[in-house]
């Protein structure tokens, strides 16, 4: 189903946008699904993950690789801290004296401060003559908001799922919390359709390694209760601006939200869309998600039944114990 909507002449003239800022680890795994027919805006500074992004790009229809950072404004060039973790390379200072009481302060040790070529998202989707954004991933190590915002109220309206990692602790001077993420996209008409929140130890590696000795600290790091840190944050687009929003991104929308698996938003779209155009496709939507839920709801059982089930067996091997 999703094949045949994206090979429809709508996504033929206007193909979906993509755009992937600060890409260390990878794209995101939910692309893979549509990669062939849509176009890919990433940004990358740190050269260190190049070789596995271009290697990546060759699955998009098109795809353009930005070896810079993506700034909030413009600036030819910017100072960049390379952390010990690619992952944590930021335009932000670490915060080091904060982060002496996690477990991975470790990771955020400053190697190197460098000066790297630098850009705004608007500058870079004027150069490739792309006028929207349909999915927008960011995970640019604290400065999250402000990138988004860059797009301009317009644009972000237009926008129909949006991924960011925002911090919860401080691990960046000055960076964009969770917080804040949650109180500007409540303004805008947005729902979080998935949230994981992720984190690590509070635990000082001198304390560890005077108790202990330096050689228990890797270990004692796993095997503590993690505390919040960090934050894996998705939205969609509830596409109540309609003056805005056509046919394409209501097809869009139901493709997205199919990926994700909230297949009860897009059993609500492929009805909306009935409703307001009468094309039949919105109706082999309808269909198509009312199954995925009926099939959710018939597997309800059988967790149920094996939960009781291992209950069971639990109680029977603590007898025979």
């Amino acid at each position: 189903m999703i094949d045949e909507i994206l090979s429809k002449k709508e996504f033929q003239e206007r193909p979906p946008i993509l755009v992937d800022i600060g890409a260390s680890g990878g794209l995101h795994q939910d692309w893979k699904r549509i990669a062939r027919y849509s176009i890919c805006v990433a940004f990358e500074p740190d050269d260190r993950e190049m070789s596995t992004f271009q290697r990546q790009g060759s699955k998009f229809k098109r795809f353009y690789l930005f070896n810079t950072v993506a700034r909030d404004h413009q600036a030819d060039s910017v100072d960049f801290y390379l952390t010990k973790s690619p992952f944590c390379s930021s335009l932000l200072e670490p915060d080091l004296r904060s982060l002496e009481d996690w477990a991975f302060a470790s990771f955020f040790e400053v190697e190197k401060k460098v000066k790297v070529k630098a850009r705004t998202l608007p500058s870079v989707l004027d150069e490739l003559k792309l006028k929207s954004v349909d999915w927008f991933k960011t995970d640019s190590q604290g400065i999250d908001v402000r990138l988004f915002q860059t797009l301009g109220d317009r644009t972000i309206a237009r926008v129909l799922a949006a991924d960011f990692e925002p911090g919860i602790i401080d691990a960046y001077k000055g960076e964009d919390k969770l917080f804040a993420l949650m109180a500007f996209m409540n303004d805008r008409p947005f729902w979080m359709s998935d949230m994981r929140v992720e984190g690590t130890q509070r635990l000082r590696k001198e304390l560890v390694e005077r108790e202990f000795g330096g050689t228990y600290h890797r270990y004692m790091s796993y095997l503590l209760k993690p505390s919040p840190c960090w934050a894996e944050v998705s939205y969609l687009n509830t596409l109540e601006n309609s003056t805005l929003l056509g046919v394409r991104e209501f097809l869009l929308t139901w493709v997205f939200a199919t990926i994700r698996g909230q297949h009860g938003f897009a059993l609500d779209v492929a009805q909306r869309g009935y409703d307001q155009w009468k094309d039949p496709t919105f109706g082999r939507l309808e269909r198509h998600s009312a199954a995925c839920l009926k099939r959710a709801l018939w597997s309800v059982p059988l967790q149920l039944g094996q939960k009781v089930l291992n209950k069971i067996l639990a109680r029977v091997r603590g007898g025979y114990a």
